[in-house]
C-alpha cells in the first residue's frame, strides 16, 4: 500500500508540473496588499487557507453566492439535503463576514456582493474544534435594502421534500433577518438483510433475517436575528433558534434462526422513534478597543427534552413462542451551554489571537430498558485555551499556535478529568506564483460522544445487545499533512499526504456479556490508531471556463487500529468521487458518481453512500427552474460487515428501493434590494447535539 501510495504522489506531481504554464492566468500579474485580492487574480494561496475571487461571467450567471461556493474545487452540492459540502467529506463551517452562516444566509447574499471566499482547509485554533473546513464569505459593506426567497424541491412518487424561504431587512444600522427551513423524508419501502452467525456455549447459532422498514424524518429550523453594527467601534447580535425534529421507523419481517442443525422460521416486528424541539439563544458582542485591538464574547445555550423509543419483538412463526422482547423508553432533559472570551492585535509581523472557550452540557436521562429502570445523570465539560501567531516574510508564511484543553466527563459511574496541552504549527512556503507548500502538524484531544459513553442497552438480535460504555477515556490526535498546490486557467489542484496516529483510539467491538448472556456490542480504549495516505482533490477546466469543469477526489488510504488485546485490525481501501458539470448561458448541468468503498469503523467495516446523480436547471430572471434524478438506476444503498477478528460475523444490506431512479423538480425564486448589514464576527459556537441512544 505504501509504494502504491507514493507511487500515485509522484506521478500526479509530475503531471501537474507539467502542465505548469508561465504566463499569469489572467494575463495579469494581481498585486497582493495585506492579502486584498484583486479581481484579476481567481486564486491565492496561503499558508491555511485559499481566496477566491469571481470574473465579470461567473457573477451575473450565479443567482447567489450559493453558486459561486458550488465553483470552488473541495465544494460540491449534497443533492439530499441540497447544501453545500466538501468533497473531502468532513464537517464543513460556513461564515459571511465571520459570522456562522446557514444555508439560507448564504442564498441570501447578491453575487455582486462578494468580494471573495475565504477557503480553510486548516481551520484557525478558535474554529479548529468546531470543523475541518471552514469557508468565509466576505461582502461588501451594507447598505439600505432588502431580500427576501423561497425554494422547493420535491420527488414525484416518494416521499422526498425540501423547501426554505428568508428573508431580512436593513435600515440604517439595524438588521433583521428571519429563515425557515424544512427537510421531509417519508419512505415505505426499505429493505434490509441482517446475518448474524456466531459461537455460544458450545453451540453454533445463526440468525438470517429480512426485513422491510416504513421509515422517515422531519426536520424544520426557524430562526430569527437582530443585528447592530457601528462602523470600527463594536457589533452586537441576538439569534434566537429552534431545531425541530421527528423521525419514526416501523418494520416487520421474517428470519431463519438456527441452532447447530436446529432450524425455526420467526417472525418480528422492530419499531423506533425520538422527537426534539431546541430553542436555542445566541448573544454576540464585539468591542474595537483600539486601532489594532478588537475583544469579543460569545455566549450561546439551550434547554430541551428529548424523548427516544424502541420497541421489537421475535417469535417463533409456528408456536408464538417468544424469543425477545425488547421496549427501551428514554427521556434525557439536556441544558447546553457555552462561552467564549477572544482578543486580537494586529503587529506589524503579524496578528495574534487568543482566547478562552467553555462549554458544559449536563443531561438528566429517565430511562427504561432490559436492565429495568434507572435515573442517572452525566455532565460533559470542555475548557480550551488558545494562542496562535500568524505571520509572513517574504515568500515563507506560518501560524503557530498553543492550547491548553482540559476534558471533565462525570457519570453516575465513572469521573474523567484530564488536561492536554495542544500545539500546532503550519508552515507554507510559495514556490511559484501558482504553485505553494505546505505541512501542519497538531496534537488534540476528542472527547468520546454522549452515545458511546451511555449507560442504555437495546437487543439487536437473540442473544445480542448494544451497550455503551461510561468509562471510556478520550482520543489523543496527533495529525500531519504534506500539501502541494497548484493552479492555472484550467487546473486547480491539490496533493497530499496524511498521518494521523490515535492514542487510545475508541473502538467498537462484541464481548460476551456477563449480565444478560450471549454477547453485547460495546465499545472500549483500545492502543492506538493510524490512518495514513494520499489525498488528491482538484478541478480541471479543458476550455478554461465553466462550459465543462471536471471536479475529482481520489484517496488510497490504509488505517489499522491495534485493540486492547494487543490485535491489529487493518484495511485498505481507494476513496473517490467524480462530477461533471457545465454551465452555458443560463443553462447547467451537473452530473456526480463515485464507487463506495469499506472503510473502518470499530467492529466494522463500512460503505459511504452510492451517488449517481445528475441536476439540471435553467434561469429566468429572478426565478429558476430545476429537475433532476437521483440514484439513476440503482436504489441507495449501505453494507456493513464485521471484521474477521470479531467475535460474531454479522453482516447488513440496506437499500432505500424508494430512491431508485428518483425524479425531483424545484422552483426557486430570489429578489434583493440593497444590501445588508454583516458583522466580522469572531467567535461562533454551538452547544452539543441532542442525547438519542
Amino acid at each position: 500500500m505504501k509504494k502504491t501510495i507514493y507511487t500515485i504522489f509522484f506521478l500526479c506531481g509530475a503531471f501537474i508540473f507539467s502542465q505548469e504554464k508561465k504566463n499569469d492566468t489572467a494575463g495579469v500579474v494581481a498585486k497582493e496588499i495585506q492579502e486584498v485580492i484583486l479581481k484579476s487574480q481567481l486564486k491565492k494561496q496561503f499558508a491555511d487557507k485559499a481566496v477566491y475571487t469571481f470574473d465579470k461571467e461567473a457573477l451575473e450567471r450565479a443567482r447567489y453566492a450559493k453558486d459561486l461556493l458550488r465553483t470552488l474545487p473541495e465544494l460540491q452540492l449534497d443533492p439530499v439535503s441540497n447544501t453545500i459540502t466538501s468533497t473531502k467529506g468532513g464537517t464543513t463551517l460556513f461564515l459571511i463576514n465571520g459570522i456562522e452562516a446557514t444555508d439560507m444566509q448564504i442564498r441570501s447574499v447578491a453575487p455582486n456582493e462578494v468580494l471573495k471566499v475565504e477557503y480553510y482547509d486548516i481551520p484557525p485554533a478558535r474554529w479548529a474544534t468546531r470543523a475541518d473546513t471552514v469557508v468565509n464569505i466576505l461582502t461588501k459593506s451594507a447598505e439600505t435594502g432588502y431580500v427576501f426567497g423561497a425554494d422547493v424541491s420535491a420527488a414525484l412518487n416518494t416521499g422526498f421534500v425540501n423547501g426554505s424561504a428568508y428573508a431580512s431587512y436593513t435600515k440604517g444600522k439595524n438588521n433583521f433577518g428571519l429563515e425557515y427551513s424544512l427537510n421531509l423524508r417519508d419512505y415505505n419501502d426499505r429493505r434490509v438483510n441482517s446475518v448474524y452467525d456466531y459461537q455460544l456455549n458450545e453451540k453454533h447459532y445463526r440468525s438470517d433475517e429480512n426485513r422491510t422498514d416504513h421509515f422517515g424524518y422531519t426536520f424544520q429550523n426557524i430562526a430569527l436575528r437582530f443585528t447592530r453594527l457601528v462602523p470600527d467601534e463594536y457589533a452586537f447580535q441576538a439569534k434566537f433558534n429552534m431545531d425541530i425534529f421527528s423521525r419514526f421507523s416501523k418494520g416487520t419481517g421474517q428470519s431463519v434462526f438456527t441452532e447447530d442443525n436446529l432450524k425455526e422460521e420467526h417472525a418480528m416486528f422492530k419499531n423506533n422513534g425520538s422527537d426534539y424541539v431546541i430553542p436555542k439563544l445566541d448573544l454576540y458582542y464585539s468591542k474595537k478597543i483600539s486601532e489594532k485591538d478588537e475583544l469579543s464574547i460569545n455566549a450561546v445555550g439551550s434547554h430541551y427534552t428529548t424523548h427516544t423509543s424502541e420497541t421489537a419483538r421475535e417469535w417463533v412463526t409456528g408456536s408464538g413462542f417468544s424469543v425477545y422482547d425488547n421496549d427501551m423508553v428514554l427521556v434525557a432533559k439536556q441544558t447546553s451551554l457555552v462561552g467564549e472570551l477572544a482578543h486580537t492585535h494586529d503587529f506589524k509581523a503579524g496578528k495574534l489571537s487568543s482566547g478562552y472557550r467553555i462549554s458544559r452540557s449536563s443531561i438528566s436521562n429517565d430511562l427504561n430498558n432490559l436492565a429495568g429502570y434507572s435515573r442517572y445523570s452525566v455532565t460533559y465539560l470542555e475548557q480550551y485555551f488558545y494562542t496562535e501567531f500568524a505571520g509572513k516574510t517574504d515568500k515563507f508564511s506560518y501560524r503557530i499556535g498553543a492550547g491548553l484543553t482540559n476534558i471533565h466527563n462525570k457519570s453516575a459511574e465513572n469521573t474523567f478529568d484530564e488536561w492536554t496541552f495542544t500545539p500546532k504549527v503550519i508552515l507554507a512556503y510559495q514556490l511559484k506564483n501558482s504553485q505553494n507548500l505546505r505541512f501542519t502538524t497538531s496534537y488534540n484531544p476528542v472527547s468520546p460522544w454522549s452515545n458511546a459513553l451511555s449507560s442504555n442497552v437495546v437487543q439487536l438480535a437473540p442473544n445480542i445487545v448494544q451497550r455503551g460504555n461510561p468509562f471510556l477515556e478520550s482520543q489523543q490526535v496527533f495529525s500531519n499533512n504534506l500539501t502541494y498546490s497548484f493552479n492555472n486557467k484550467y487546473f486547480d489542484f491539490n496533493a497530499g499526504l496524511f498521518y494521523r496516529y490515535t492514542n487510545r483510539v475508541i473502538n467498537q467491538y462484541y464481548v460476551q456479556d456477563e449480565i444478560l448472556g450471549g454477547y453485547a456490542l460495546t465499545y472500549e480504549n483500545g492502543k492506538n490508531g493510524q490512518r495514513y495516505g494520499v489525498q488528491l482533490t482538484g478541478s480541471y477546466k479543458p476550455f478554461g471556463n465553466n462550459l465543462l469543469v471536471v471536479k475529482a477526489v481520489i484517496t488510497p488510504t490504509s488505517e489499522t487500529v491495534r485493540t486492547s488485546t494487543g490485535a491489529l485490525i487493518k484495511n485498505d481501501y481507494l476513496g473517490n468521487y467524480f462530477s461533471l458539470s457545465s454551465e452555458y448561458q443560463s443553462f447547467s448541468v451537473q452530473y456526480q458518481f463515485n464507487i463506495p468503498v469499506y472503510s473502518l469503523s470499530g467492529a466494522f467495516l463500512n460503505t459511504n453512500e452510492n451517488q449517481n446523480n445528475v441536476f439540471v436547471s435553467y434561469k429566468l430572471k429572478n426565478w429558476t427552474f430545476s429537475t433532476g434524478m437521483y440514484w439513476i438506476g440503482m436504489p441507495s444503498e449501505y453494507k456493513t460487515k464485521s471484521l474477521p477478528e470479531s467475535l460474531i460475523d454479522y453482516k447488513v444490506h440496506t437499500q432505500i428501493m424508494n430512491n431508485k431512479s428518483m425524479f425531483v423538480l424545484g422552483l426557486s425564486y430570489d429578489f434583493s434590494k440593497g444590501k445588508k448589514t454583516e458583522i466580522q464576527r469572531k467567535l461562533n459556537n454551538e452547544t452539543a447535539p441532542a442525547a438519542t441512544f
